[in-house]
């Protein structure tokens, strides 16, 4: 497989996310710039593509939390990776019913795909939404950042722990350009980093996200100098594992991990307790991870849906509920997905986590 060799660009020997890195992002042959990887026709279906009624509580979520802090004459809204821009397009027919509200908001998308951003702009059609690849652009006013399927993106690092010494997991180029994986020591810088976090003391297997927080870092910059708070929705669990969650997808499907490299989509589980550690270090108030599922319900999703669906015929009906089912359904998105807020309002009271 001589194509393996383009994704080490160069080099024999690369680190797990720096390696997924070139296989998602690369401008030329990268997963995010080649191909379309939303709904059907891709890879994986998102929780704005399955019904309208998760993007409605978004923006339900969006207005209640601007009010809540003082209804501020300008307030900027960032979504983080907007997909195909799905979920935008319902925010802004939902902020349009709101006349103050939409008076005051700025709407950024975040997106460094140029793929991805046509099909957005495309879709959207909005003359007045920007599209950022840095937070430079937005001086003042307090930002609301949020991110469904967001922090998933970032490919992670990945260690062992072998007689009380780190060990990060490399990628290795052969000479018949197979892919083989081996262990060396870890740098003292990451290890160091890794020490800092108390829900990883005790595993002996770790995935740590170094360029998620990378990117994290820039937010919460952000958020200290201008005010404001941070909601993502991702799939993950609460409490730190032993697990090698690294997932290959291609056309719904698992894919195996090194096949179908730059065609299939490639993410890992969320540790939200790690994630909520990070925060608190720097000095972020954080609530209470939640599931998808406690989220929407107590931002009344089945009442929204109720209302709307008096109107309809019994076949809508039954389509309506059944997509709300995969969103809030245990045995679906409803519990493996979940949801974290951090801010650093003075303001405490916020919908969805009271």
């Amino acid at each position: 497989m001589r194509t393996n060799s383009k994704f080490f660009k160069g080099s024999k020997f690369l680190p797990v996310d720096k390696f997924f890195q070139n296989v998602l992002y690369d401008e030329s042959f990268g997963y995010y710039n080649s191909k379309f990887p939303f709904g059907k026709e891709g890879d994986f279906t998102t929780s704005p593509k399955i019904s309208n009624l998760f993007s409605e509580i978004i923006a339900i979520w969006i207005i209640s939390t601007w009010e809540n802090i003082g209804k501020p004459k300008n307030i900027n809204i960032v979504e983080l990776g907007p997909g195909d821009g799905s979920l935008t397009k319902v925010l802004l027919d939902v902020f349009k019913k709101f006349k103050i509200f939409d008076n005051s908001k700025k709407l950024y998308l975040y997106e460094i795909s140029p793929m991805l951003r046509g099909i957005q702009k495309r879709n959207i059609g909005n003359k007045k939404v920007r599209w950022i690849k840095n937070f430079n652009y937005i001086k003042k006013g307090p930002i609301i950042f949020f991110g469904n399927e967001f922090f998933d993106s970032f490919p992670i690092k990945q260690f062992k722990v072998k007689r009380n010494i780190l060990e990060e997991k490399y990628y290795v180029l052969e000479k018949n350009f197979e892919i083989s994986e081996v262990f060396k020591k870890t740098s003292k810088k990451d290890s160091n980093e890794i020490k800092k976090f108390k829900t990883l003391k005790k595993l002996k297997f770790i995935e740590f996200p170094k360029l998620g927080f990378k990117e994290l870092t820039k937010i919460i910059k952000k958020i200290s100098k201008l005010g404001g708070c941070l909601l993502m929705i991702d799939y993950g669990y609460i409490n730190s594992k032993n697990l090698d969650t690294l997932q290959s997808v291609l056309n719904h499907k698992r894919n195996k991990l090194l096949n179908n490299l730059g065609k299939a989509d490639i993410t890992s589980h969320v540790n939200f307790s790690l994630l909520k550690e990070y925060f608190i270090k720097n000095k972020m108030k954080v609530k209470k991870v939640i599931t998808q599922r406690e989220f929407l319900k107590k931002m009344g999703i089945l009442k929204r849906a109720e209302i709307i669906s008096k109107n309809m015929k019994f076949s809508d009906q039954s389509n309506l509920y059944f997509r709300l089912k995969r969103l809030i359904s245990p045995k679906s998105m409803g519990d493996l997905f979940k949801v974290i807020f951090t801010y650093n309002f003075k303001h405490n009271n916020f919908h969805g986590f009271k």
